[in-house]
């Protein structure tokens, strides 16, 4: 037989005080009273193992101490580092990250942003470009949520957000390729890129001409890097700039599969600078995202904005910067 939950009406009768003083000592406010009911309250609870209800807390704090995380593809390691900067911070603050993985489904999000708002979180932290301006409209903003946007999505004047400078990373990948002799790119992208994606291929033709540049659509992943080197076979390019490591890693695996190295055949670039970059063979030439500062920046501004939901709406840049590593070189 299961044994009755210990409440806060056993703690007043062992302690001999009112349910009401209970409360409160129990809920941070003993210095109102005596040291000696305090310590009284104390023991009883202690003897009885008493743990407050979390929900009831909840109803009486309006605040669950919870912040909601959207990312759209937990398997890119990425978002695993961003996920360590975001907990690292809220963790200090005695936050509980509550992570949803949306597999880039625009409706999975949108469930999953009801979901969370029903369930009470007190922020949002939205990674991903599928969650469409008219479902943060009608959850968050109506509702009053605190929110903040980062990497793959605009905030386009709407909420807080955190942003790198994905136009110079498109720039500092495409010079580098050409201070090496290459002139003819292929460049990697989905079909459908989001706002940031499309920041990399704008600055990319910053530098190079579009007659220069092969844009091939394929996804953002290793097995859309593997799938498309036939179709980069196909184009006289000698050179390749991945729009994320990921799909960088799976050109890797292509090429061998194909009979070409890199770099003797094909320099490669990547994105992010992810930790696999280290430990692949060439090690992988990328542009580095601070993605822990960017995670431990987002979370203190979404801290920041449920703290003082009234002030004006922020945007932050974070640098970005070439990582030269063993996957580019001269060409020949």
């Amino acid at each position: 037989m299961k044994n009755k939950a210990v409440t806060i009406k056993d703690v007043a009768r062992l302690s001999e005080r009112s349910i009401a003083t209970v409360s409160q000592i129990l809920n941070g406010h003993g210095d109102k009273f005596s040291a000696a009911t305090v310590a009284k309250v104390e023991a009883a609870r202690d003897e009885l193992h008493y743990e407050p209800d979390y929900f009831a807390q909840r109803m009486i704090k309006k605040t669950s101490k919870t912040i909601g995380v959207l990312v759209p593809d937990i398997r890119n390691p990425f978002f695993g580092e961003l996920l360590r900067g975001i907990e690292n911070v809220l963790y200090q603050q005695n936050f509980i990250t509550m992570l949803c993985n949306a597999d880039l489904d625009e409706d999975k999000e949108r469930v999953y942003l009801d979901e969370l708002s029903r369930r009470g979180v007190d922020g949002f932290i939205i990674a991903s470009s599928a969650v469409s301006n008219t479902a943060i409209n009608d959850i968050l903003r109506q509702k009053g949520h605190p929110f903040i946007v980062l990497d793959q999505k605009r905030a386009e004047g709407f909420s807080d957000s955190v942003l790198t400078d994905d136009y110079d990373g498109g720039r500092q990948a495409a010079q580098h390729l050409k201070d090496l002799g290459h002139r003819q790119v292929a460049v990697l992208i989905p079909a459908k890129p989001s706002a940031n994606v499309q920041k990399r291929l704008s600055g990319f033709y910053s530098v190079y001409s579009r007659a220069a540049v092969h844009v091939i659509a394929t996804p953002l992943s290793k097995e859309g890097g593997r799938q498309v080197v036939p179709a980069i076979l196909k184009t006289p390019v000698t050179a390749i700039f991945a729009a994320n490591d990921q799909i960088a890693f799976g050109v890797y695996l292509g090429m061998t599969e194909h009979g070409r190295q890199i770099p003797a055949d094909y320099s490669v670039v990547g994105y992010d600078d992810v930790e696999m970059c280290q430990y692949v063979v060439p090690q992988l030439t990328t542009i580095a995202q601070p993605i822990f500062e960017l995670g431990q920046t987002t979370a203190n501004q979404l801290l920041d904005r449920i703290a003082n939901p009234q002030q004006p709406w922020e945007e932050h840049h974070l640098p970005v910067k070439l990582i030269e590593r063993n996957s580019t070189t001269h060409l020949n």
